[in-house]
């Protein structure tokens, strides 16, 4: 190794974008031709993320929305969720975190676009909101509930905005886009001539109620387009569209039962420089923000079953965090792409790209605005060899299944497969004091559910009803009771033993024989029926039967949600039971305590591993659905999945063996100073005594650099020296953090990976200590390096490597 110069500078890094920035009020035109979106004249590439805004509350949208912009982003998009906001026909709500207009006024406030996706159905893996190629047939997808009790009603076949807020573009609002429909090629077939009726209706529909910006949609008239984990290969349906990607699948949803997916963020930078290497203009990370907010998300309804079991974590992969945290190397490794392809934009924009064959799965796109200016994306979209191609006279190292960007059509400033960002290592909580209060068994009461029918809106029914049709959305569960009467004579002195049989098409079912569990039924993500055959034992006389019906994502409706046990009213009530002897393992039972919130911003996570099934509420709000008992498979995992190839769900999975979720978000708003309800309701039984209320304290971060990988993006500059490097290592601490330790530091070649990093005895200079007094003020020297620090009031390293003579 030869010796370098090394400068360290501490300083605040400010995030420059060149993106469109959106003026408050300011009416803009937008149109498009066959390249991209037309704004004011102008055409643009854009990248968008998803934050479905009920999701998480209005206290958050401004972070989130924040830490997008600074990651890159142009656009935010949502969908409308019809079934939220007329839940009662004829009777809308747009409050809390359904107010959709706050939501867009705060996404123009941080000068970002809006892609508004209005339905009518909108899918989002929410309540009556999923397509299942299983279950297409009886599909009820994205609409109120009450649509489904209409007589003669069928979806998504042949069936007003809003404009007072001014949020369109042309009056001056952040709405470029408009999305009708949602995913409707692979069900319209099943409709025959009324699907292809319906295509035409709502094609049309949208386009003259002249909204006066751009529709898209997956169906034919206006801008037709892609939704998937690749979209390099689509094409619109016309020479005079552009080529768009609404829905890139950042992750995956997770689900109760399953070993959790992620996508490696090689791949999806890899996808994303494809699409744009390829006459991309346009795409929309789904999801860009995961979270665990209590909605019907995870209920998909149809006509004799509901179609699939999502934990409450949605889209675990996304690039933040449900807590509000960023996703490292994720966030800043796209951040870094976007940036990238942003210096490449002016070449995107004016010219069609020309492809050029580099061999075997090798090949280069070059946007040419003159015969000496030109960008190029240089593509091996091999699985598992590496190549060295020559492109312009240069040779260029192209490691498999990765893109490089020239913005100059010589230097490399990003490849995909180079991951030089700053990693998240270990998530530091602790677990507060007031679990103190959560851990004693004598602050908790509880109240025991009935079993079997208890309220007098019973009925007798000489068959079995449909679950859906009978509650219509009201309850998650559904008794069905019958008694049996075993004669003496039959078999005198003795019991009687019978085989219970029960098929169900989901998805979960409580057996009781004389008011006694005797089973437990469920499906799961993928087949949501089930059979249960328990061997039952009836006395002589009279027997009951009581066979509870669960739904996995519907409101609760058993005897102790009726009367508001949830409810901070009843947090004091005569109904709870308290005592020393607190039961646990208990079917059926409800939970309450009171527990104080730790002091701070920061948010606060629930730790439920020690429950069964069931639901809790904080201070009456529903932080979510619980199955810590239900267990994903213990094989299938793997800890350094690879990247390269073709990536779908089942490929990278994680913690097998383990609930898919144990750890609830309680959003800081939800909680106050003094005094907090906690309401649990357990189904199969569990250890209330064992919750712990966590809170985050810390968190280690990594990252590192050598000559083999490019400079940061935004360090090239036009007409540069090629293959010139400025090695740079970045780190940063999120708003409201600061730097404790440094924990190693070192300048060579360390051994190990992030987190696990060793000195070797030779080719090692221990910068540790420069470092350390980067973040103080002053300008300190040594014989061995320049080091600036200027205290900035935030915590970030830079350090940069000047020059190769060291």
């Amino acid at each position: 190794m030869g010796s370098k110069k090394v400068r360290v500078i501490a300083l605040l890094v400010v995030l420059v974008f060149e993106c469109y920035y959106w003026e408050k009020g300011h009416s803009t035109t937008v149109t498009y031709d066959h390249k991209a979106l037309v704004i004011d004249g102008k055409r643009q590439i854009l990248q968008s993320g998803s934050i479905h805004y009920p999701r998480s509350t209005p206290e958050m949208w401004p972070d989130i929305i924040k830490k997008s912009k600074e990651g890159g982003l142009d656009v935010i998009e949502t969908y409308v969720f019809w079934n939220y906001h007329e839940p009662v026909k004829g009777k809308y709500y747009f409050e809390g975190r359904f107010d959709l207009v706050r939501f867009v006024k705060t996404v123009q406030e941080a000068g970002l676009l809006v892609h508004l996706r209005i339905g009518p159905y909108a899918c989002a893996e929410w309540n009556y909101g999923f397509v299942s190629i299983t279950c297409f047939l009886f599909v009820m997808l994205g609409f109120p509930v009450w649509l489904h009790f209409i007589p003669g009603i069928q979806f998504r076949t042949t069936n007003n905005l809003f404009k007072d807020e001014n949020l369109f573009a042309s009056k001056g609002g952040p709405i470029i886009l408009v999305q009708v429909e949602n995913e409707y090629g692979n069900i319209e077939g099943s409709y025959g001539v009324g699907g292809e009726l319906y295509v035409k209706w709502a094609a049309e529909t949208a386009v003259n109620l002249n909204m006066t910006v751009p529709w898209v949609t997956k169906i034919y008239l206006p801008i037709n387009t892609c939704n998937g984990f690749y979209c390099e290969r689509f094409s619109p349906n016309s020479p005079s569209k552009p080529k768009m990607w609404t829905e890139n699948y950042s992750g995956w949803f997770l689900a109760f039962g399953n070993a959790i997916p992620y996508r490696p963020v090689e791949d999806l930078a890899f996808a994303v420089a494809r699409f744009f290497e390829t006459g991309g203009t346009f795409q929309n990370y789904y999801m860009n923000f995961r979270t665990t907010l209590q909605v019907p998300e995870d209920v998909h309804l149809v006509k004799f079953t509901i179609c699939r079991f999502y934990a409450f974590i949605y889209f675990l992969m996304a690039e933040i965090l449900y807590l509000g945290y960023i996703r490292q190397p994720k966030w800043s490794h796209l951040r870094d792409l976007h940036k990238a392809i942003k210096l490449c934009e002016e070449h995107l924009i004016s010219s069609d790209p020309i492809q050029v064959q580099l061999g075997t799965n090798l090949e280069a796109h070059i946007y040419s605005k003159t015969s000496n200016d030109c960008a190029a994306f240089l593509a091996n979209y091999d699985s598992s060899l590496d190549a060295n191609v020559t492109f312009n006279g240069n040779s260029y190292f192209l490691a498999a299944w990765s893109v490089s960007i020239l913005p100059d059509c010589k230097n490399v400033i990003f490849n995909t497969a180079k991951v030089v960002a700053q990693r998240n290592l270990q998530v530091i909580s602790s677990a507060h004091s007031v679990n103190e209060l959560l851990r004693a068994p004598s602050a908790w009461s509880w109240y025991k559910e009935k079993v079997g029918i208890w309220s007098n809106n019973s009925f007798v029914e000489s068959g079995l009803l449909e679950h859906i049709d009978t509650t219509k959305d009201t309850s998650d569960y559904l008794w069905y009771t019958t008694s049996i009467n075993v004669e003496e004579d039959i078999m005198p002195g003795k019991e009687k033993d019978y085989l219970l049989h029960i098929e169900s098409l989901g998805h979960a079912a409580l057996v009781f024989v004389n008011k006694r569990l005797q089973g437990f039924g469920y499906g799961n993500h993928e087949d949501e029926s089930f059979n249960l055959t328990k061997k039952i034992t009836f006395h002589h006389g009279n027997n009951t039967l009581d066979v509870l019906s669960m739904m996995i994502g519907l409101q609760v409706g058993l005897e102790g949600e009726y009367v508001g046990l949830d409810k901070i009213s009843l947090a004091n009530g005569s109904l709870w039971t308290q005592g020393t002897a607190l039961p646990v393992n208990h079917s059926l039972i409800w939970y309450k305590v009171i527990f104080l919130a730790p002091e701070g911003k920061g948010p606060l996570a629930l730790n439920l591993a020690s429950m069964g099934k069931g639901q809790a509420w904080v201070n009456g709000q529903s932080i979510g659905r619980y199955w810590t008992v239900y267990l994903s498979p213990s094989t299938g995992c793997t800890d350094n999945c690879d990247y390269r190839g073709t990536y779908d769900p089942y490929k990278c999975l994680m913690d097998c063996g383990q609930p898919a979720q144990t750890l609830y978000h309680i959003p800081r708003t939800w909680v106050h100073l003094g005094e907090n309800l906690l309401v649990l309701h357990e189904e199969l039984g569990g250890d209330p005594s064992k919750i712990s209320l966590l809170t985050r304290t810390g968190q280690e971060i990594c990252a590192h650099v050598s000559e083999v990988d490019p400079p940061p993006a935004d360090s090239w500059k036009p007409n540069q020296v090629f293959n010139s490097q400025i090695l740079e290592v970045r780190l940063n601490c999120e708003q409201g953090w600061h730097f404790n330790m440094i924990n190693f530091a070192s300048f060579g070649t360390p051994r190990g990976n992030c987190g696990t990093l060793i000195s070797p005895r030779i080719c090692h200079v221990n910068v540790t200590s420069i470092v350390q007094q980067c973040f103080g003020s002053g300008v300190i020297t040594s014989d061995k390096a320049n080091i600036e620090g200027k205290d900035k009031g935030k915590s970030d390293a830079y350090i940069k490597s000047i020059d190769s003579s060291w």
